[in-house]
């Protein structure tokens, strides 16, 4: 008669516990290593704080300082910052100690051409199909389709905090387009 005896060949269940905990804590750490980097692509960065508002940039990407901004530019000036989602947009100087509550987006509604201020004309011609906009960024020649988008602009410590423009658009008193 044949005995049977104790192969020390295969592992007690203790050590299978074990061996299953780490090949699932392996496989499970890669595939978060792996999908963390596309997952913070996918979602936005926050602006940090209640406000969720956007610091003005200059041309070289440094903080807009109203005080500097206001001396250097003449009233009823339209200088190019970087705003919202890095957009250029318009500020428009209202006095010498203030500039108006909006911004306008500088980017065409038809193709995407950045829109100039023409001083002579008092309006922002796209050069690329001709499309026209009043001092306000209100389309009044297509073929763009739409006004250009507005945001906020409000004075915080000397500097500009550009926030989006979600209520209704004061020049065409209809939802904004852009929201």
């Amino acid at each position: 008669m044949a005995q049977f005896s104790e192969s020390t060949d295969v592992p007690d269940m203790g050590r299978r516990q074990f061996m299953n905990l780490l090949t699932f804590g392996t496989v499970t750490g890669v595939a978060l290593g792996v999908l963390y980097p596309v997952i913070k692509y996918f979602i936005p960065p926050s602006s940090g704080g209640a406000g969720g508002g956007t610091t003005a940039k200059n041309e070289l990407g440094d903080t807009v300082v109203v005080s500097e901004f206001l001396d250097k530019h003449n009233v009823g000036d339209r200088v190019l910052v970087q705003g919202l989602k890095g957009d250029p947009t318009y500020i428009v100087v209202d006095s010498k100690e203030s500039v108006q509550d909006y911004g306008i987006n500088a980017i065409c509604t038809h193709l995407g051409c950045v829109v100039p201020w023409n001083i002579a004309e008092n309006k922002f011609k796209c050069p690329c199909h001709g499309s026209q906009y009043d001092a306000t960024g209100k389309v009044v020649r297509g073929p763009a389709p739409l006004s250009l988008a507005l945001s906020h602009v409000v004075v915080q410590d000397d500097k500009m905090v550009l926030t989006p423009w979600t209520e209704t658009d004061f020049r065409t008193d209809e939802e904004p387009w852009w929201a």
